[in-house]
């Protein structure tokens, strides 16, 4: 079976990351590593990767490798300075949860928006009373390039279309 819209797909990949500025592309590094013991399973159009990924993905079937690079602007776009918010250090007490450790300039927060998705944002300084916050997606600014393997496309459950995401610990299925 091909990718196409609503399979479940399974792959294994490095993720490396390079910044581009003055026109010279910085070195690669790697920042995410999913192999055989812990692969990345998605619903094919609902995968909350960049569009790119999913259009680069398409039609490849199980056992196809890929690789390829999406551009910052194929990716997660420049950042966003109005994505920088200075909030107040009484909101991270440790009544809420929060250490002094979680809070140290270069952390990432782990947080919740008002419809209880949880999100991340990184700690750039302490201000004293107040923490100035970076709510852009770690990976803004950022070409990305992915090298990885097909290791499984199937067919969604009707109950993984309604939820809009893959089932069980390691995206396994019961035959029927």
């Amino acid at each position: 079976m091909k990718i196409t819209e609503n399979a479940v797909v399974g792959l294994t990949y490095e993720l490396k990351v390079s910044k581009v500025e003055d026109d010279i592309e910085s070195v690669p590094f790697s920042v995410e590593v999913r192999d055989e013991e812990d692969p990345f399973y998605f619903l094919f159009g609902q995968s909350g990767l960049p569009e790119k990924f999913e259009e680069l993905l398409a039609g490849k079937k199980e056992g196809d490798d890929f690789n390829f690079s999406l551009t910052t602007e194929e990716a997660y776009g420049e950042p966003d300075d109005e994505l920088l918010i200075t909030l107040p250090k009484e909101q991270f007490s440790k009544e809420r949860g929060f250490t002094e450790e979680m809070i140290k300039e270069g952390e990432f927060l782990p947080l919740m928006d008002e419809n209880g998705y949880s999100m991340q944002a990184k700690v750039l300084k302490d201000l004293g009373e107040n923490l100035l916050l970076d709510f852009n997606h770690p990976l803004v600014g950022f070409d990305l390039h992915f090298e990885g393997t097909v290791i499984e496309v199937r067919e969604a459950t009707e109950d993984e279309l309604s939820h809009g995401h893959v089932h069980g610990e390691h995206g396994e299925h019961e035959e029927g």
